[in-house]
């Protein structure tokens, strides 16, 4: 099938901190102008399954605004710039939130996660050899730590405990790949 739709114009509504708004103007295959919401994810991210030596995976509980509520998510944060390497930035993101360091990541899969509106892309890795550290959490992040089995994370996620698309994702390809 052919791609007849073509965007004519786009306006910057927003511009924030990691994301810009903006509503699009595409003209559809029959000729009629329509509006369509973008949203730009200037940086794209990095996440990581860190894996404990027993096993178990390293998960962070943290507050998220857009559901005002804590949930349960493997570490992850957007590069510093559109050239940082996204393997540095799941290191660095493993050490700010957990305290741990890894001499052993290994990419495991690439998501885009909301491809309807936005052009987010999250590449994430494995860690495993796990060395603890200490944590460099920035002024606005307030994280707990929870080591847990994997079949255990799996349940948490058909129960709906768990819901981050990019755990989600990243729980089941780490179970299918290594387990």
């Amino acid at each position: 099938m052919k791609n007849n739709i073509k965007r004519i114009d786009r306006k910057l509504e927003y511009k924030g901190v990691i994301v810009d708004f903006y509503t699009d103007y595409m003209q559809m295959p029959d000729g009629k102008v329509v509006k369509w919401d973008f949203i730009s994810h200037r940086k794209g991210a990095a996440a990581v399954v860190p894996v404990m030596d027993d096993g178990k995976i390293l998960m962070v509980h943290q507050f998220r605004n857009a559901l005002d509520r804590m949930t349960i998510e493997i570490p992850a944060g957007a590069r510093d710039n559109t050239m940082e390497d996204t393997k540095v930035c799941a290191a660095r993101e493993l050490e700010e939130e957990t305290g741990y360091r890894s001499d052993q990541l290994e990419f495991l899969i690439s998501l885009r996660p909301t491809v309807a509106y936005d052009d987010e892309f999250i590449d994430i890795y494995v860690a495993k050899n796990l060395k603890p550290g200490a944590q460099h959490l920035d002024t606005y992040e307030f994280v707990e730590l929870e080591a847990v089995p994997l079949d255990e994370l799996c349940e948490r996620i058909y129960a709906g405990e768990i819901q981050d698309g990019k755990t989600v994702a990243a729980i089941m390809a780490y179970k299918n790949k290594y387990a």
